[in-house]
């Protein structure tokens, strides 16, 4: 129930362009400003993840299963780069491509978000860890092929629809990192006072 409400909260605010980000800092208005804070906050999730893993190995960690729910937050970013990749593919192609997934509409978030979850659970951490980090810098090359114009003019491309190209980049990269640390957070701070 607390995840579906989570999952809906960043759907509301993913591509509305509020300006700022889930900590309240400007959201990033150039390439060179997106891949800084892409990853930025890719390495500190990476470096959250290992600790989390870690205290846990350790017994200071609390939580059952900590590598279970690193691997859903991971998981969870991986499909979205990779529905990134392919929005990406199919709009540049000249498609509209089914966003934000075939079957599910933005209300329908917290099914989609489910799937995905249960899609992941028989992966090794080590897996989806890799697959992540794969499709995060596929994500940079693209930024790095385009411009502060292409990224960030709104309706600059059919398949963005009101928002740029650049709020996509965003959603999908650092501030769904920002996201992930949260949720790592909030997990790690209920398993410590359960």
């Amino acid at each position: 129930m607390v995840a579906r409400a989570l999952t809906r909260q960043w759907a509301q605010r993913a591509f509305r362009g509020s300006g700022r980000d889930h900590w309240g800092m400007p959201r990033p208005t150039t390439a060179e400003d997106l891949l800084a804070a892409s990853d930025a906050g890719f390495a500190h999730l990476l470096a959250v993840s290992d600790a989390l893993v870690a205290d846990a190995t350790q017994g200071a960690g609390g939580a059952a299963d900590p590598e279970a729910r690193v691997r859903d937050v991971l998981g969870h970013l991986h499909a979205w780069h990779v529905m990134m990749l392919r929005w990406y593919d199919e709009g540049m192609a000249g498609a509209m491509p089914v966003i934000p997934a075939e079957g599910y509409t933005w209300r329908t978030l917290p099914d989609l978000n489910e799937e995905i979850r249960l899609r992941y659970l028989d992966r090794a951490l080590a897996d989806v860890r890799d697959d992540l980090d794969g499709t995060h810098r596929r994500l940079q090359e693209i930024i790095r092929r385009h411009t502060d114009e292409e990224l960030f003019t709104k309706k600059r491309y059919h398949w963005t629809g009101s928002t740029s190209l650049g709020a996509y980049f965003v959603s999908a990269t650092s501030s769904h990192y920002d996201w992930a640390l949260k949720e790592l957070r909030r997990s790690r701070a209920h398993a410590l006072h359960t």
